[in-house]
C-alpha cells in the first residue's frame, strides 16, 4: 500500500486518489512481439514494463502485464501505397492506446458507435514498429542521407542531395527505362563497340569501350 494513505492530510489523500486513477489510464508502452497475423494485420505483444502488487505487509511483487491480443499494426501508407515491414516475434514495437473502444471500427471500418464504454484500455492498442532498446540499437546510421536498409547496413537504398545510391544486388521484373546513359563496369550501353565483328552469323566479342 502507499504510505500516504496513513497520513491524516486531505491534500495527500486527494493526490493518492488522483494517482490511483491515473494508474489505470494507459497511453503508450514499449512491447515485444509474440506472434503476427499478417492476414489481419495484427499482432500479439507483451508489454515490457511490469506492474506491481502489494501484500498486506506492503511487500511489492512485480508481475508481467497481460498479453495484448489483436493489436492492429500501423504501417506507413496513404492512398494506394503502403510500406510493409516483415515484423516477427521478438521485434520491439510501441503500442499506443486509443482513448475509446476501437472494436467496432476495427471490425467494420468507417464510423461506428463504441461497443464498450472503456477508455485508455489495454484492449485498444495500435502497434507502431521501430523503437529500439539499447541492446537492439541500429548501428552506423547515416547522418547525411536517407536510407531504407537492413539492420547491418550492408544493403540499402540511399537518397542523397545529388541522386540515389543502391548497395546490394538488384533484381528487376519488368522494363527499365532510362533517359540518361546506362553504364556497366565502366562501359556505356548506348555507344559501346565490340571487337571481332564479321559478316554472317558470327558473334561479336564482349564490349571494349
Amino acid at each position: 500500500m502507499d504510505r500516504r494513505g496513513l497520513l491524516n492530510d486531505p491534500v495527500e489523500t486527494q493526490l493518492l486518489i488522483l494517482d490511483g486513477r491515473q494508474s489505470t489510464t494507459w497511453t503508450a508502452l514499449p512491447c515485444i512481439v509474440q506472434s503476427v497475423n499478417f492476414s489481419q494485420m495484427t499482432l500479439v505483444a507483451q508489454p515490457t514494463i511490469q506492474g506491481v502488487t502489494y501484500d498486506q505487509n506492503n511487500n511489492a511483487t512485480y508481475v508481467n502485464l497481460p498479453l495484448l491480443g489483436d493489436v492492429p499494426i500501423v504501417f506507413p501508407g496513404a492512398g494506394d501505397f503502403i510500406l510493409t515491414l516483415p515484423i516477427a516475434a521478438g521485434d520491439e514495437v510501441l503500442v499506443i492506446f486509443s482513448s475509446r473502444c476501437i472494436d467496432g471500427w476495427w471490425s467494420l471500418g468507417g464510423i461506428q458507435v463504441p461497443m464498450e464504454m472503456r477508455m485508455h484500455d489495454l484492449s485498444d492498442g495500435f502497434a507502431i514498429p521501430g523503437p529500439k532498446s539499447l541492446p537492439n540499437i541500429i548501428p552506423n546510421i547515416s547522418t547525411t542521407t536517407a536510407q531504407l536498409r537492413n539492420k547491418a547496413g550492408t544493403t540499402y537504398i540511399e537518397l542523397t542531395n545529388t541522386g540515389i545510391n543502391l548497395v546490394g544486388n538488384v533484381m528487376v521484373t519488368g522494363a527499365i527505362i532510362a533517359t540518361g546513359e546506362i553504364t556497366g563496369n565502366s562501359i556505356p550501353l548506348s555507344n559501346h563497340i565490340h571487337p571481332g565483328v564479321t559478316s554472317g552469323s558470327s558473334d561479336t566479342g564482349t564490349p571494349i569501350l
